[in-house]
């Protein structure tokens, strides 16, 4: 009764009919109402055809059409989509989705093969309506599109499918999907690896054709079973391909491409973390992209290709490629036209792979630095995946943080960070080498660095040898400034000067032809202009002044000078001339005479000995000594030109100050009216200690080698008799002859006064020893780090102390002041000899000075006088 309701309603405004016509269509509305219900139940034998001709000859198309997909709903959510859903009732949470991860495929298989099959069915019930619907308008000679009707009709039909399933979908369907899918990845790419046994499993039929010819890199991937394309006739593929299209047809395209891409790119990730490692001595991106093409790639290959989704036929070229493809012919294997989506796919896993090593090496960034120049290929590598992905600015945020917690800390020598530092701007400048994103990596450390008192020393030490004379990676290759020196000398030495215009020109003109904007991420940087990095430049920009750098290069170079035994300076001269280029050569005209003062040395040490008699000797009477003027090099200063030096009395023995007398006299005879004056403290003595059983060889200061000598007439000396007799301070004796102490060359006792220790000679010192085997070896003796020089502190602290009681006074009459107002208070009034010339970091250093020896406060920044 309810159908002939509904049909007497919708026949309200077919008034005019006849009570024949009103039975006809009530009869037949009846009779399709039975045959539907009879035909969805399973019924195939019965035919609609004439009820539905009947009612739509009464204009009824619509609701035969409503009441024919109102029936499709009902039956496809009763005996499809309920049942559908309840395979799946034994997953109630992620971890047994998980845990049931074998099991998945087979209920997934076969909840879809139900399913299919019902919606087959019913697929072929719509199309006898649809077949019904033209016969009637064939009849009626109703030359309307039949095409657009079946494809409106079926599509309604799959929009009900999909709103039916959709409306009581488990909210753990995607996790059961992505399960799946990851499940047969991972079995794939275990089978391309080489690891599954007996290719013949998988009942693969590939075209010979399409075999791989690229080299596996560093994947355990056999020759003979690699595959360049998956063929669509793989059982595996199939068998995915299959569930796929079976997902697509129930309206899950989106979920499922969400489900199979989150496992290719989760494989993909896992993949990447495994080739890239720690180590950083071998590049992966090649291995990585050749994984991408065999695994991830071939397998969408092959599943759009079952899908019919590969080949785009009816366009010529997508005009898509890939950034990063190098033969991009040969990237689509057997397809002359791929499709927009595979090559969308093709970088989309590009994308993905670069990105995850970009940020496994950025947060590996500072150990991979640490290795450099070892770790370049991991450098090169981070540097490819930033071209590609353009996120500088997450390097430089993450460097920094690693930065501030490993390296800027106190523990950590200067040594060690001006190291990490020089390789830092190695390594990025392989990165950028415009800069931009190494001056923000690089002002946290300058910043640090500054505020070391010896970081001065360091890089002078680092320029002249090479290291920094302490860290664990001091004078290795990669940290050498003095071979960056060499570098830039020898790209100088390049450069073309017969040009027809200026050099400087024509450097501008080929950086105005390059020149690009600078990128987004340098805007904190105040948009600098690009330029090739300078190593040198940013070091020396640490200390602030070249002018600072030079005086400490000057007291290094006087140190080395003055300790040499021999005139050879090759390296210093080659050093010099190296600095020459970049601080120009009026700041190292001082540095440039302590060289010739060496270089005039030998020459006079050569005129000199040149005029003694072929026998000249001296000897203490006993026949124990033989000394003569050959065994005598002297170095010969121009004082006004070298560091101030320090001067430490001692009284050589009397046959040394014989030969120091007559070396100087021939000297004025020569270069008269001038005059020796010795510094009987410095130099290098090279003496033969003679035991027992061997004589072992020394090179010591003076003062240790007139120590040892006292002992060659009187075997005990207390300390007190052996400080008179060499002409030190007691304390500067005590520490000094350690050295021979420590040697086993002299040995110690208590004395009966306090502070007197007795010392003694000790006879066959060392018979402990390999006798003969060690007569020959050489010891330098180690004075705790004495310095023949003054640093530049110590000449700072003097020449600044003409001005101490100007800065007293100042902060006598005004109480505190800060120390750029002190600066520019010296600048203004201290302008008569001599003028006031010291830089705001050296007043700096001075005023710490004077605060550490209590004269002065530091308080919230300024500085006052000491209560």
């Amino acid at each position: 009764m309810s159908s002939i309701s509904l049909l007497v309603c919708n026949l309200s405004a077919l008034d005019s009919l006849s009570a024949n016509s009103i039975n006809e269509i009530l009869e037949s509305w009846n009779n399709f109402c039975s045959i539907t219900e009879s035909l969805l139940a399973g019924n195939g034998n019965v035919s609609i055809g004439k009820e539905v001709h009947s009612l739509c000859s009464y204009g009824l198309r619509s609701l035969v059409e409503d009441h024919f997909f109102q029936s499709l709903e009902v039956c496809f959510e009763s005996r499809g989509a309920s049942r559908f859903w309840r395979h799946f009732d034994g997953y109630s949470d992620t971890s047994m989705v998980v845990n049931k991860e074998n099991e998945i495929g087979q209920v997934l298989c076969k909840a879809l093969e139900e399913i299919s099959l019902e919606k087959q069915y019913q697929e072929r019930a719509l199309s006898m309506l649809i077949r019904s619907f033209q016969s009637h308008k064939n009849r009626m000679s109703d030359n309307k599109n039949s095409l657009d009707e079946r494809l409106y009709l079926s599509s309604k039909y799959q929009l009900m499918v999909s709103s039916v399933l959709m409306a009581s979908l488990p909210h753990l369907f995607p996790a059961i999907l992505h399960q799946f899918f990851k499940g047969k990845l991972e079995e794939l790419s275990t089978f391309i690896d080489g690891g599954v046994q007996g290719k013949e499993d998988l009942n693969m039929d590939i075209d010979e054709r399409c075999k791989p010819t690229y080299e596996a890199g560093e994947m355990d991937i056999d020759e003979h079973y690699q595959l360049k394309k998956l063929s669509e006739n793989s059982m595996l593929v199939k068998n995915i391909g299959k569930v796929v299209q079976d997902l697509r047809s129930l309206g899950f395209t989106s979920m499922t491409e969400d489900a199979y891409a989150s496992a290719i790119f989760l494989l993909l990730k896992d993949k990447v973390e495994e080739l890239a490692g720690d180590d950083y001595r071998s590049s992966v991106l090649d291995s990585i992209k050749a994984w991408i093409q065999a695994v991830p790639f071939q397998f969408l290959q092959a599943l759009l290709t079952y899908l019919g989704d590969s080949i785009c036929p009816d366009s010529p070229a997508s005009g898509l490629k890939s950034p990063l493809a190098s033969h991009p012919s040969s990237l689509y294997p057997g397809l002359d036209t791929p499709s927009e989506s595979l090559i969308r796919w093709k970088l989309r896993l590009e994308y993905f792979a670069y990105e995850t090593l970009q940020d496994l090496r950025i947060a590996k960034l500072f150990d991979i630095i640490v290795d450099y120049p070892d770790s370049s290929p991991a450098i090169e590598d981070l540097k490819q995946c930033l071209d590609y992905t353009g996120q500088h600015s997450k390097l430089v945020e993450s460097f920094i943080s690693a930065l501030k917690y490993r390296l800027l800390t106190a523990g950590a020598s200067t040594n060690d960070i001006l190291h990490q530092y020089v390789s830092t701007i190695k390594a990025l400048r392989t990165i950028d080498p415009t800069g931009i994103f190494l001056e923000a990596v690089g002002e946290p450390i300058c910043e640090y660095l500054k505020g070391r008192k010896d970081t001065i020393k360091c890089i002078v030490t680092m320029l002249t040898d090479g290291s920094g004379g302490g860290g664990g990676n001091a004078g290795s290759a990669g940290d050498s400034l003095l071979e960056e020196l060499n570098r830039d000398e020898e790209n100088q030495d390049n450069i073309d000067l017969d040009d027809d215009f200026n050099v400087d020109d024509k450097q501008a003109w080929l950086s105005a032809q390059r020149w690009e904007p600078d990128p987004v991420e340098a805007d904190s940087q105040g948009g600098k202009s690009r330029r090739k990095v300078d190593l040198l430049g940013m070091i020396v920009g640490i200390i602030g002044s070249k002018d600072q750098l030079v005086n400490e290069y000057r007291v290094v170079l006087a140190e080395k000078l003055l300790n040499k035994s021999d005139y050879d300076i090759d390296a210093e001269i080659r050093t010099l001339e190296l600095l020459k280029i970049h601080f120009g050569e009026g700041s190292m005209q001082k540095c440039e005479i302590m060289l010739n003062d060496l270089i005039d040395s030998k020459r006079n040490n050569s005129n000199i000995k040149a005029t003694l008699p072929k026998s000249s000797g001296t000897g203490d009477g006993a026949g124990n000594v033989d000394l003569s003027l050959k065994s005598l090099d002297a170095t010969i200063i121009s004082s006004n030109f070298w560091p101030p030096i320090q001067d430490e009395p001692v009284n050589v023995p009397g046959i040394v100050d014989e030969l120091l007398s007559d070396y100087a006299k021939r000297f004025h005879e020569i270069k008269t009216p001038r005059k020796l004056v010795w510094k009987k403290n410095l130099g290098v003595v090279k003496l033969d200690l003679q035991f027992e059983d061997r004589v072992v060889q020394f090179s010591v200061s003076p003062l240790l080698a007139t120590i040892i000598m006292q002992f060659q007439d009187q075997t005990r000396w207390t300390s007190k008799d052996l400080a008179a007799a060499v002409g030190v301070p007691i304390d500067l004796l005590n520490r000094r002859i350690q050295f021979w102490l420590t040697k086993g060359i002299l040995s110690e006792k208590v004395g009966e006064e306090i502070g007197n220790h007795i010392f003694s000679l000790v006879e066959g010192a060392d018979s402990s020893g390999s006798g003969l085997e060690r007569s020959d070896e050489l010891l330098m003796g180690d004075e705790d780090g004495n310095t023949t020089v003054a640093s530049v502190e110590d000449q700072l602290r003097k020449e600044m102390t003409v001005y101490e009681k100007f800065i007293m006074g100042m902060l006598t009459n005004f109480g505190s002041m800060a120390l750029d107002r002190i600066h520019n208070t010296l600048k203004m009034f201290c302008i008569a000899d001599p003028a006031y010339d010291k830089s705001l970091q050296q007043l700096q250093s001075f005023l710490n000075g004077l605060v550490s020896e209590e004269k002065l406060e530091l308080r919230d920044g300024m500085y006052v006088l000491k209560k």
